[in-house]
């Protein structure tokens, strides 16, 4: 981890000029930071880990039992292993990606997630996260917002998630078939609540 990095997830910088090479050099930062560690999952927990892998990323936790979202890198609660068990993940500006979605795999106690303006989160995110069978188990609410890279494909590959039961849509413009694809949903999880907020 590179100093005073851990509170400032390379995509939640600004002010930078917009040269290719500097951009480059975040995403290449940015998968560092989504590398996922065996090991330390291993040694801490999943919960632990995935912790320090999102806030690392620039999302928020809240565990269980807790009402406070959890966002300093730094200031992450310690104590025996499993007292806190992430209840609710918020992405929002976060640079969370695909290659980092195995440290979901532990995470038994998730029911809901927030995933807005994350320029890495594309359908094959959302397919994994279908395909992750603790959530399949625990995720009651979802929502995506502001993800331009998602696509009907990405949402219908969602029906997997079989106890969702909220889900929220709004600004995808890469959702071109948006009647054929809540139909698909809506047959796939006919007690699932669907909210709308697209063109």
């Amino acid at each position: 981890m590179l100093p005073g990095m851990a509170a400032r997830p390379a995509c939640r910088l600004s002010g930078l000029p917009r040269a290719g090479g500097r951009r480059r050099f975040w995403g290449w930062l940015n998968a560092v930071f989504n590398k996922v560690d065996y090991e330390r999952i291993r040694a801490v927990g999943p919960d632990r880990a995935a912790s320090e892998w999102l806030l690392r990323c620039g999302a928020l936790v809240r565990y269980q039992g807790y009402q406070k979202w959890q966002q300093d890198y730094n200031g992450l609660p310690t104590g025996p292993l499993g007292k806190y068990r992430i209840e609710a993940i918020d992405a929002t500006d976060s640079c969370i990606m695909y290659r980092g979605f195995d440290y979901l795999d532990g995470l038994e106690h998730v029911t809901e997630i927030k995933l807005q303006k994350c320029i890495y989160i594309q359908d094959e995110c959302l397919q994994r996260l279908s395909e992750t069978k603790n959530l399949q188990k625990s995720l009651l609410q979802l929502k995506i917002i502001s993800c331009g890279n998602v696509t009907d494909k990405g949402i219908i590959a969602l029906h997997k998630l079989a106890n969702l039961e909220y889900l929220y849509l709004s600004d995808l413009p890469g959702i071109r078939k948006k009647e054929t694809t809540v139909h698909m949903l809506q047959q796939a999880l006919p007690n699932l609540e669907l909210e709308l907020d697209l063109e």
